[in-house]
C-alpha cells in the first residue's frame, strides 16, 4: 500500500462552535498541528461570516501561521467563486476545498445553490485554481446517502466523479457528511472509484458516532484508502447537517489503528500530544 496521508481538520472541528475562538488561540493551535507531520491542514474557510461566524477571521489566522518549518500543506474551504477569489490571493494555501453535494436538498442547504449551479461554479473555480497555481479538491458530500429522500446509488457517485475528472479535477474526497456510511457501502463505493478513475487521488472524509469509527476506518483501509481526513478528539462535523453525536473521525484513533496494522504515518507523536493538550483550550 502507498504511504498513508492524513489531513487534520481543525476548521471542521471548530466551525460549529457557538463561542468564538480568539484568533490567537486558533493560530497557536494550528501552528502546533503544523509541526506534527500531517500531509495537509484544513485550517479555515472563505465563506459568508453569516453562514459560519467562527471562520470570519481565516485571513487573520493565516497571517499568524508559521509555514517556514513545516512540510504540511494548507487547505481552505470555499463555497462559491467569490470565496475562491479570496483564497487564491494567499500564497500559503495549496488546496481549495469545495463541498459538492450529490444531494440536491443538501447542496441548497449548504451552499444555497442547486447541483447544476454548483457544478457550473466548480468549473469556473477550477479554471481560476489552475490560473493561480492552486489545486481544487472537491468533496463529494452525501457520498453514502442522505436523509432527505434524494436519489443515491453507487452509479450516481461514479457519474459525478466522472464529470469532475473530465473537468481536470484530480483530487476528490468522498464525504460521509452525516455519518451514515456502512462498512459494506465503503467497501463497495471506494474501490469502484479508484478502479474506474486511476488518475484521480481519492481521499475519504468520514463522520461517525464514537462507537462506529473503527469499522468505517477499517473498511476504508482494507479497500485501499491511503488518504484520511481526521480531527483531534473527533470534534466537529457539518453544522448544516444534524446530529450532535456525529463528529469527525478522531485522529488519535486512526493513528492507533494504523499503528496496529504496522503502518508508519510519520506523525511526530510528541508534537501531536502537545496539540492534543492545547485542544482543550478550544473545545473544553
Amino acid at each position: 500500500m502507498n504511504q498513508i496521508k492524513l489531513t487534520e481538520c481543525p476548521r471542521d472541528a471548530m466551525q460549529g462552535l457557538h463561542d468564538f475562538v480568539p484568533t490567537n488561540v486558533k493560530a497557536a493551535y494550528i501552528n502546533l498541528l503544523l509541526q506534527c507531520g500531517f500531509d495537509t491542514i484544513d485550517f479555515g474557510s472563505f465563506v459568508s461570516p453569516k453562514a459560519i461566524p467562527q471562520m470570519q477571521d481565516t485571513a487573520a489566522v493565516l497571517d499568524k501561521l508559521n509555514m517556514s518549518s513545516t512540510q504540511s500543506k494548507l487547505l481552505a474551504i470555499i463555497a462559491n467563486y467569490r470565496g475562491a477569489e479570496d483564497a487564491v490571493q494567499h500564497e500559503q494555501i495549496t488546496y481549495l476545498g469545495f463541498p459538492f453535494s450529490i444531494s440536491e436538498t443538501f447542496q441548497k442547504r449548504n451552499t444555497n445553490s442547486t447541483i447544476a449551479e454548483s457544478f457550473d461554479g466548480v468549473k469556473k473555480i477550477q479554471e481560476l485554481a489552475v490560473q493561480k497555481g492552486k489545486t481544487l479538491l472537491v468533496y463529494l458530500s452525501m457520498g453514502f446517502g442522505n436523509p432527505y429522500g434524494d436519489k443515491w446509488n453507487t452509479d450516481l457517485v461514479l457519474n459525478w466523479a466522472e464529470k469532475l475528472s473530465a473537468e481536470g479535477i484530480k483530487d476528490i474526497a468522498l464525504a460521509d457528511t452525516i455519518g451514515m456510511a456502512s462498512p459494506q457501502q465503503i467497501r463497495e463505493v471506494y474501490p469502484a472509484l479508484t478502479g474506474n478513475f486511476t488518475d484521480v487521488n481519492f481521499g475519504i472524509h468520514l463522520h461517525s458516532t464514537p462507537t462506529t469509527w473503527r469499522e468505517k476506518v477499517e473498511a476504508a483501509y482494507q479497500s485501499g484508502c491511503t488518504h484520511f481526513d481526521t480531527a483531534v478528539k473527533g470534534y466537529g462535523g457539518c453544522p448544516m447537517a444534524a446530529d450532535d453525536l456525529t463528529g469527525n473521525i478522531a485522529t488519535e484513533n486512526v493513528l492507533a489503528y494504523l499503528a496496529e496494522q504496522g503502518v508508519s504515518t510519520g506523525i511526530d507523536m510528541e508534537k501531536f500530544s502537545e496539540a492534543m493538550a492545547y485542544s482543550g483550550r478550544i473545545f473544553g
